[in-house]
């Protein structure tokens, strides 16, 4: 199990970077990877983790539905609130009918049949969409319209609505009948007939189950001072979410997953900071679960009941994004103020296949239902198909189809690499500075450009400071540049060259003339730098 575990991160990493070296997205390798490793080729991952698999795609599924809902915008849900509301049911109803109706007219099924095939491929994968849009929101494209906030929003309500009418046709299917709701006084309902009912308690508990653990967090992280390290945040909340997932399998009286995003949500308004370093963590754990979760996904895709049916299952997707999703895409957009091209984002955007799919398309074959092995092998092929697809076009259409808009850091992790430019010379400030520079790069994992100007062409840098460079940044990644000329020119001109953070040197310098208590150099670089300049007494 333990070298199953190990092929899997090491393959999958290496592959997915690779593929993103290449061009392509890194779940496109990830995904080749599991399917080389999975029992239909190189069988190389054991039994008890592909067992597993269900269990580990849940925690990697909580993992990115956290991070989705600690990025959302409340100001800019509130501008697109109708539009996502419309994302969240007619897409995916429009393209589950429209996948109804050709499969009927394909393979002579009944609208029944039909439809539970719809509602699996009209899933939208929060596994592929919600990191696609979280990247190009931290890049600033479609921010200013929320159109990545409304997309997130609205494929989280789609899978609620879709696993539930999916669960009354297979009671449907395998009972005879759809589950009756029994009342007081002998009556009885009809399952179907409480259907928007069921929908409205599984999003409306969701989300205040999540707005009250959000409170009961924000209390015990904050306020009631149990964490001591920042690792324990992200534990108890990865814990707290997970429990939450869980606990609507065994209830389902509210959608786990909305809960979740929910949960980041309302974190965001309750405790901005907690959020933000909730985030950052939740950051680190996706590297992890993204590999997992892609490779278990290509190690479950069956290659050999594909064959038959490739031909008809593409043009069956084909059929239920042309005549289905598109048309629900034009009616969600409808009086918005959405343009043409930012309405066509939604092609590359909203319906990429992967997640739902690959948890309950092999449900129906289990259950004996006519007709399972074909549903199985449409649900394979649209992951393989829609998956790398949608993770490829997302980043590649959003600049050419949506505005880019100024990006909001209280909302996103936005990753910069921090260089801190050193200016030091032979005077008794040198250690000051560099220490200053050491200790705000290891606050930062940056870098450290040690500058040192020299007096004369002849001139060599003085072993003392290169020792001391050595010693006092040991485990700094640094350079040491020096050069010829006036101080002040010289350091703004490699501080203009390598783009630093911020420019760190002493207030006085060692040369002549530098008595004042702000010696010339320093007031010359402070005055004319366009970079932040910190000054070490």
């Amino acid at each position: 199990m333990l070298t199953s575990v190990l092929w899997i991160l090491l393959t999958g990493f290496f592959v997915g970077q690779i593929g993103r070296r290449l061009g392509a997205p890194p779940l496109i390798g990830m995904i080749v990877v599991g399917i080389i490793l999975g029992p239909q080729v190189g069988n190389k991952i054991t039994p008890e983790v592909l067992q597993s698999a269900d269990n580990l795609r849940t925690v990697a599924v909580m993992i990115i539905l956290m991070k989705a809902g600690l990025g959302l915008d409340r100001d800019k849900l509130a501008q697109q609130g109708t539009v996502a509301l419309r994302l969240g049911i007619l897409p995916a109803a429009a393209e589950a009918i429209a996948i109804a109706l050709a499969a009927m007219l394909i393979f002579h099924w009944d609208f029944a049949t039909g439809l539970l095939l719809g509602c699996i491929i009209g899933a939208e994968s929060p596994a592929v969409i919600v990191p696609g849009m979280l990247r190009i929101k931290t890049l600033g494209w479609g921010v200013t319209k929320g159109i990545p906030d409304a997309i997130l929003t609205g494929s989280a309500l789609s899978d609620v609505m879709l696993l539930l009418v999916f669960s009354l046709l297979l009671n449907f299917l395998t009972q005879g009948a759809v589950n009756q709701i029994n009342l007081p006084f002998g009556l009885a309902i009809n399952g179907l007939f409480l259907l928007p009912l069921q929908v409205l308690m599984q999003v409306g508990l969701g989300i205040f189950i999540g707005y009250l653990v959000a409170r009961l967090i924000v209390s015990l992280l904050e306020r009631q001072n149990w964490i001591q390290h920042p690792v324990q945040d992200i534990l108890i909340a990865a814990s707290i979410s997970l429990f939450l997932v869980i606990a609507s399998q065994k209830f389902p009286i509210y959608s786990g997953y909305l809960a979740v995003m929910s949960l980041g949500f309302f974190l965001i308004e309750l405790d901005a900071p907690l959020a933000r370093k909730l985030r950052a963590g939740f950051d680190s754990l996706w590297v992890v679960a993204e590999i997992i979760l892609f490779v278990l996904l290509g190690a479950n895709i069956q290659l050999d009941v594909l064959e038959s049916v490739w031909f008809t299952g593409i043009l069956l997707l084909g059929f239920g994004l042309v005549c289905g999703r598109t048309i629900g895409w034009y009616l969600s957009t409808a009086g918005s103020d959405w343009n043409w091209r930012e309405r066509l984002f939604l092609l590359p955007g909203n319906s990429a296949k992967a997640t739902v799919q690959a948890a309950i398309g092999a449900i129906p074959l289990a259950a004996g239902i006519k007709g399972g092995e074909i549903i199985l092998a449409i649900a394979a092929l649209s992951i393989l198909t829609t998956a790398p697809l949608g993770a490829w076009a997302i980043p590649t259409f959003a600049p050419k189809l949506l505005e880019k808009g100024e990006i909001d850091p209280t909302k996103v992790s936005i990753t910069s690499k921090m260089v801190f430019l050193a200016a030091v010379d032979t005077s008794p400030l040198a250690p000051k500075v560099l220490k200053k520079a050491a200790d705000l790069a290891r606050r930062s994992n940056g870098e450290v450009i040690v500058f040192h100007v020299m007096n004369g062409d002849k001139e060599e840098i003085a072993p003392d400071l290169v020792d001391l460079a050595k010693r006092l940044l040991a485990d700094i990644r640094y350079r040491l540049i020096t050069a010829n000329g006036v101080p002040a020119t010289e350091i703004i001109h490699i501080a203009e060259a390598y783009q630093v953070t911020d420019i760190i040197m002493g207030k006085r310098g060692d040369r002549p003339g530098e008595e004042a208590p702000l010696g010339s150099t320093s007031h010359t670089v402070l005055t004319a730098s366009s970079f932040p300049v910190i000054l070490v007494e």
